[in-house]
């Protein structure tokens, strides 16, 4: 699409996502989808329920189930099938009572034709989000202007290939650019996830926030030295004067308290799965969380959690709580539900939204500085601080964790793949916002051309 053919699409989504609108039920009255929610020359839509029955559209595509990407699908979804992986379909038909009878799930990893998209294959790939989250790589030639959109596609009806890369929500790793489906083909869409596209997000590699989260929680329960020792060799941190020495070690080389210790970590309705099971398995303890919470666990292909899941709250050391629990006060009122058990509690609150960049920091610094000074940074146990309002009883820790990309990450993944337009998904509300992701994208690709290098190098198989 032409720089003035994608500023007049970028007015006509503006339109279509209008606040105002309100739909009727006289005919016509539905909420127009914006062209970046349709494939270009497919018949194919991507987390685009909230917009209805989509002219031309045959196919529909869910990345993931958070509500964000499923607006508006619920029991009495009637407009044509639904693709998915196998997991977010357990999810949607457990969470929304979606008929099962629209429902697909697909295969990870292989390449599938779509019925009735003019022989238009997709492959899924693990998206490193929320469990069930998925990349689609599609590919295939235009054959029909689907969608709302004005502006049509000069190549319906070619035999020119198309390939386009939606990335949903997810957190970029080398393992994306390296998945066999997408390393050395040139892409013509990606369709990227920009939550963070933004210099100041810096926040560190999520394999290194687990580990830290695992290793700080062992040492806390344990009462471990956590903080350095002063020049005596003494215990002088603020962490340290919280934790109690402890006096046994059980069989998994944890020592336990006389005061038994509870860990309490934040999480979404889906995610964060994975510093739960890491804390878990550190401490050799179960999990615990509400009913409602449970089947949305079980709905999950992953026997490894399934394992560590208990309905007893006292026979597990790890407790699940949605993310607004994780103040002060209530994860307090919270303990106090179990007094006799449980004595004192530790609060994990991960979000990338806690992360505030350090002072003096360039957002403006070239390509080539922003990927080394991202590969040079580390991150450890002893890079967690308690937050404010931690008391003897309630200690709270902000993770800077999430599920998305950082910058740093999204530069990596741009500089690593081969692509001819990036279309931004997030973030895309109003023009300012626009503009400056345009600028970003721009600078890939200008460096992109300069350097010949195909790919950064990472730092391990799971990130850069």
């Amino acid at each position: 699409m032409a720089s003035h053919k994608e500023n007049e699409a970028w007015k006509e989504a503006d339109l279509a996502e209008d606040r105002s609108f309100r739909p009727t039920r006289a005919q016509g009255s539905r909420r127009k989808a914006p062209f970046y929610k349709v494939l270009q020359g497919m018949p194919i839509a991507v987390d685009a329920f909230r917009y209805g029955a989509i002219p031309g559209v045959t196919a529909y595509f869910l990345t993931h189930a958070h509500s964000d990407h499923y607006t508006n699908l619920s029991s009495n979804w009637k407009n044509g099938p639904i693709y998915c992986s196998g997991d977010t379909a357990n999810l949607i038909i457990h969470m929304l009572a979606v008929d099962p009878e629209w429902v697909h799930p697909l295969p990870m990893d292989v390449p599938t034709v779509v019925p009735d998209t003019g022989g238009v294959t997709v492959t899924l790939i693990e998206a490193n989000h929320c469990p069930g989250s998925c990349l689609f790589f599609f590919e295939g030639t235009q054959t029909v202007h689907a969608g709302d959109s004005a502006f049509k596609s000069p190549f319906i009806g070619s035999e020119k290939v198309f390939r386009y890369l939606h990335c949903g929500d997810f957190r970029a790793s080398p393992q994306h650019v390296m998945h066999p489906a997408v390393r050395g083909k040139n892409i013509d869409h990606v369709y990227l996830d920009t939550t963070y596209l933004d210099p100041k997000y810096t926040f560190p590699p999520q394999p290194l926030v687990i580990s830290a989260c695992a290793e700080l929680a062992k040492r806390i329960v344990s009462g471990e030295l956590i903080g350095a020792p002063d020049t005596n060799g003494k215990r002088n941190s603020t962490m340290d004067a919280w934790v109690m020495p402890s006096e046994r070690a059980d069989d998994t080389g944890v020592k336990q308290s006389k005061e038994r210790m509870l860990v309490v970590v934040g999480t979404y309705s889906i995610g964060k799965e994975r510093i739960v099971k890491a804390i878990a398995q550190a401490l050799g303890t179960k999990v615990y969380c509400d009913a409602h919470k449970m089947a949305i666990l079980r709905c999950q292909n992953d026997p490894e959690l399934h394992a560590l899941l208990t309905k007893d709250p006292s026979e597990a050391g790890v407790h699940l709580l949605p993310l607004g629990m994780i103040v002060s006060d209530k994860l307090k009122a919270y303990v106090q539900r179990f007094k006799g058990v449980y004595s004192r509690a530790v609060g994990f609150r991960p979000t990338g939204w806690t992360y505030t960049p350090p002072s003096g920091s360039d957002l403006s610094q070239a390509i080539t500085s922003i990927i080394s000074r991202g590969q040079s940074r580390s991150f450890a146990y002893a890079d967690l601080k308690p937050m404010q309002k931690s008391t003897y009883a309630v200690q709270l820790y902000g993770i800077p964790y999430s599920e998305h990309s950082s910058f740093f990450e999204l530069t990596c993944f741009a500089m690593s793949c081969d692509w001819v337009k990036m279309i931004a998904t997030v973030n895309v509300g109003n023009e300012k916002s626009r503009a400056k992701m345009a600028k970003w994208m721009e600078r890939w690709e200008n460096e992109k051309k300069r350097n010949k290098e195909p790919m950064v190098k990472p730092r391990a198989a799971d990130y850069w």
